[in-house]
Parts: structure tokens; sequence; C-alpha cells
């Protein structure tokens, strides 16, 4: 590719680390492409976020196919993961400490298959108090680190599929296939809630935005080998 071909805009398929945040990502591969080809500026950007703590699928279009970027972030998801039973965190996922445990004695195997219908269709729900949704001008997760109260308003949200795929208790796999605006964080907290018992979001892995697959991505680094070299 031509540092012309990444001006005209190139969708790449990017498989964003565990640890990275998807706008480190998106910064990597920005000084690839101006290191590369000796560019100085280039717009590099990405449709969708996902959490540090989580690994996937970042769909990154360059040039004029930033235009774009709005097109690809209101395509179906496809998110693979594990929740683990058992416990609650304040952000629904492994960013905070568990800080509160419930039984998960009468929890069945049966009784996991049948609750996720009640997940399946369009719902509301509420987004974790720890993201980045704007409230009076301020991210949600600032209120909530400085343990501030603030009213969350429920979002409504479409769920295709909602399977699990593994259950080794208190670890159950699973895979979504979901529209924009779901949180798989406060799917996990609200699945744990059906149980009547808690739970949260311990692995998450995007592994498709529309036709685009994680399967066909490329981690960051080796996009840099590829450009630059060792």
């Amino acid at each position: 590719m031509t540092a012309e071909d990444f001006k005209s805009g190139q969708i790449l398929l990017i498989d964003k680390p565990l640890t990275w945040s998807s706008f480190q990502a998106v910064n990597k591969v920005r000084w690839v492409i101006k290191k590369a080809f000796n560019i100085k500026k280039i717009k590099v950007g990405h449709a969708g976020t996902l959490d540090p703590l989580a690994t996937g699928l970042l769909v990154i279009c360059t040039g004029k196919f930033t235009k774009r970027l709005q097109e690809f972030q209101g395509q179906i998801k496809e998110y693979t993961g594990e929740i683990t039973l058992g416990g609650t965190t304040p952000s629904y996922d492994l960013e905070t400490e568990v800080n509160e445990t419930y039984p998960i004695d009468h929890i069945s195997e049966e009784l996991v298959h049948k609750t996720t219908q009640q997940f399946i269709g369009t719902i509301e729900q509420y987004p974790p108090v720890f993201s980045a949704i704007k409230k009076d001008g301020k991210r949600l997760y600032e209120y909530a680190r400085k343990e501030q109260e603030v009213v969350i308003e429920p979002r409504q949200i479409t769920i295709d599929e909602f399977e699990i795929t593994k259950i080794d208790f208190p670890k159950l796999e699973f895979r979504v296939v979901c529209s924009k605006g779901t949180y798989i964080r406060s799917l996990a907290h609200d699945f744990g809630k059906a149980l009547h018992s808690g739970a949260h979001l311990s692995k998450l892995r995007r592994t498709k935005i529309g036709d685009f697959s994680a399967a066909n991505a490329i981690c960051p680094i080796a996009f840099e080998k590829q450009y630059l070299g060792e």
C-alpha cells in the first residue's frame, strides 16, 4: 500500500491486545503510517471503543474513509467472553474489586440456559456507572471514581443471540450478538441478578462488527512490523 492509498481511505482490521486502550491502538496505527510513508498528517479513527480489559476487533479507518466510521459503528456486533457468578464489582468487570458476594448453589445448568431467554430481543439496559457516557457535561466514570451519586437513564438495545457455550461453575462462557450501544458488562451484571445471585464480566472479546471478523484482524505490533520491519 502507498501513502496515497491511506489518504484516499483504507479499512484496517486491528485485533486490540489486552490492556491497550482503543485510543492507543489508533495512535500506533497512525504513527506507523506517518513513519513508514513520511507523512506529516493523516486522519485515523475507530468504529466502536473497546475497554482496555477487552480484546478483539477494532475497525480502523484512514483518510477519507473516516467519514464512514458512523456507518460501521451502527452495525451488529458479536462478542464472546466469560461471566463469573457469585460476586459483583462496581465496574461490572475486573477493573474494580469484588465488593459483594452471593450464593450460587441454587443455580443449575438448566436455569442458566433458561435465563438467557429473558435477555433476547429489544430490552432496556442501564449502562455501567463506570462508563464514558456523558451526563451533565461529565463522563459517568468521573462521578463513579469520586463516589458521587448520579441518576443513569436506561437505553433501549437489541440482543439477537445470547448463548452460554460452556459451564464450569462459577464460570460461564458465552456468545452474544447485539446492537450498537449494548454494554456486555451490564448484561453480565443483570444476568447475575436474574439468577438471584451476582455476577461480573471476567473476559471479553469482540469477534465481529457487521461483516468484519476478528479472524481477519492483525495486532498493532504485527502491523508495525509489516510496514517498518523488525
